[in-house]
């Protein structure tokens, strides 16, 4: 937040009971939350992507994640303090140390938050010349993002 820190604090103060519902949500209300996501999914994927591969709005991609995250929080923040984090996967290991994610689900989680990595995106980015929410699978794009993320160049055999 920017500004005065008076108001900022006023208003994360009079949002607080909106952001972490001290009784949690209604199973209307993850009914509703799970119509609106199923519904952005429909509309939000771009014509022709395929959805196996578009790492943000992909089967098990970054807003899968982010979704299960939010709802966590929405559900148990109110009670479980620990959960009032601002990143996913903050939010994710603090659902673990409290008990709401078994341990191996919470694991599961991290690769859908790996393939939106700002590396992957960036190093698509300056390969394609544009934004792309899907990973190259091969060649010479594959090896930018890789080094983008990191990794060192494969050795050829010979």
């Amino acid at each position: 937040m920017a500004g005065d820190t008076e108001v900022g604090a006023a208003f994360e103060a009079l949002i607080e009971g909106i952001r972490y519902p001290v009784d949690g949500l209604t199973e209307d209300q993850i009914r509703e939350i799970r119509r609106i996501k199923a519904r952005v999914e429909t509309e939000r994927l771009p014509r022709g992507a395929d959805p196996t591969l578009h790492t943000k709005l992909g089967r098990g991609g970054l807003a899968d994640v982010e979704w299960a995250a939010q709802l966590l929080q929405l559900r148990h923040a109110g009670r479980e303090a620990e959960l009032r984090c601002t990143g996913t996967l903050e939010t994710l290991e603090a659902a673990r140390r409290v008990g709401l994610l078994d341990p191996a689900d919470a694991a599961a989680f991290v690769p859908g938050v790996a393939v939106g990595h700002p590396g992957t995106q960036r190093g698509t980015c300056w390969f394609r010349g544009r934004p792309a929410d899907s990973p190259p699978t091969v060649g010479r794009e594959l090896t930018a993002v890789a080094r983008c993320l990191g990794y060192a160049p494969a050795q050829s055999a010979g």
